[in-house]
């Protein structure tokens, strides 16, 4: 930067002249340090900084834990299982922005290891019925920690999550049936905002709903080994927008949606949605079944509209797939299940039934299709970039 002084009499004027850069938006880097462990039993603000996660980080009822925008948190799998879990009655802030996200990844930047962000809540499931045929109510969760949740409270509020990337969770815990995702919502509720959120290359599923009430917005699942999207217990959200799935490498179903074979009407709604499979992405542990764009069971449904679906050409894949009969006569033919204005961007099949005991048909209005269908629409930025790496570069 120039400066040109001139004196005249008494007075001293200063130019300065500008450059291309002096209307740039300045980023200052983090500075704050530190560690997070333990037990959060008291509300507590990590400022703009760099920390360190060890263990599973637990927020209990009563408390709040805020991270300021542009905050990085990593873990490291030498030291255990990370995560950072939120209690029901716990809350989760995260108040990142496009150009400083926080980052939540790991050391040594390879998949599932470390558990997440996990998020507990009262609000409404269905996890199967007993004997007699009445939904329950309440289930235990599948992350290890053996955690019981669901409950009445609808509008349960777990916090604020806003341009939040979590990169290379997905672990899978020792004891063979349990498992961690990018983000595991459990009957989370309405009253949780969760907005503009990445899940990078985990080894489990990017995001997972467990019934609830919860919507999400602007969400990028990239690079996960198993499902995109997957939801079950009943999951109702209705305000859900803007998906967007990259599968590359390894993955599974683009989503997969059931609800525990309980016969409901209050499926979710989602609009906007695209799926992508890149060339060469095979099916985690080479499962052949599970290749699908879509795959309904268990009575899953909802409706989706808007949806761009590409590279699901593997053989015998389908855009959407009913897997067993019961989805098919109780959700698809009384008009639980409507897929609106899908495109399909190349020669993937439409749709197909899982097994040969039925026939599929969707009524006719309930499944269109259209060659002008746009899918998600997200905003570019630093919480879409990794390594340099655009991960909007095919949406």
């Amino acid at each position: 930067m120039k400066k040109l002084v001139f004196s005249l009499a008494l007075l001293s004027v200063v130019f300065t002249s500008c450059t291309s850069s002096d209307d740039d938006v300045v980023t200052t880097p983090p500075t704050a340090t530190g560690d997070i462990t333990g037990d959060i039993t008291a509300s507590k603000t990590y400022a703009k900084g760099t920390y360190a996660l060890s263990g599973t980080v637990r927020v209990k009822s009563g408390a709040t834990l805020t991270f300021e925008a542009g905050s990085v948190v990593t873990a490291d799998a030498s030291n255990g299982t990370d995560a950072l879990l939120v209690e029901n009655g716990g809350k989760l802030n995260v108040s990142g922005t496009a150009a400083e996200p926080v980052v939540f990844t790991e050391k040594s930047k390879t998949a599932g290891s470390w558990g997440g962000i996990i998020m507990f809540g009262d609000a409404p499931i269905v996890s199967g019925k007993t004997a007699d045929g009445t939904p329950i109510t309440t289930a235990t969760s599948e992350d290890g920690t053996n955690i019981v949740y669901g409950g009445t409270n609808s509008t349960h509020n777990g916090g604020s999550l806003k341009y939040v990337r979590v990169e290379y969770a997905g672990k899978k815990i020792l004891d063979g049936n349990s498992e961690m995702n990018g983000f595991s919502f459990y009957a989370v509720g309405s009253g949780t905002v969760l907005e503009n959120l990445v899940s990078y290359k985990g080894a489990d599923d990017g995001f997972e709903f467990y019934g609830g009430t919860v919507s999400a917005k602007n969400l990028i699942s990239y690079g996960n080994t198993d499902d995109s999207f997957d939801w079950q217990d009943g999951w109702q959200g209705q305000a859900n927008t803007n998906w967007y799935a990259y599968q590359t490498g390894a993955g599974n179903f683009g989503m997969e949606i059931e609800a525990k074979s309980v016969n409901n009407a209050f499926g979710p709604k989602v609009s906007n949605i695209t799926l992508r499979r890149a060339a060469g992405t095979v099916t985690e542990a080479g499962n052949p079944t599970e290749i699908d764009a879509i795959q309904f069971k268990k009575e899953g449904n909802g409706e989706y509209s808007n949806i761009v679906i590409s590279g699901y050409t593997t053989a015998n894949a389908t855009s959407v797939r009913i897997q067993d009969a019961a989805t098919n006569t109780n959700q698809v033919l009384t008009g639980k299940i409507k897929m609106l204005n899908v495109k399909i961007a190349d020669n993937t099949t439409l749709w197909g039934a899982g097994a040969s005991t039925f026939t599929l048909a969707f009524p006719t209005a309930n499944f269109t299709t259209s060659t002008t269908a746009t899918g998600a629409a997200l905003t570019p930025g630093a919480w879409a970039i990794v390594d340099g790496v655009n991960l909007l570069g095919n949406l």
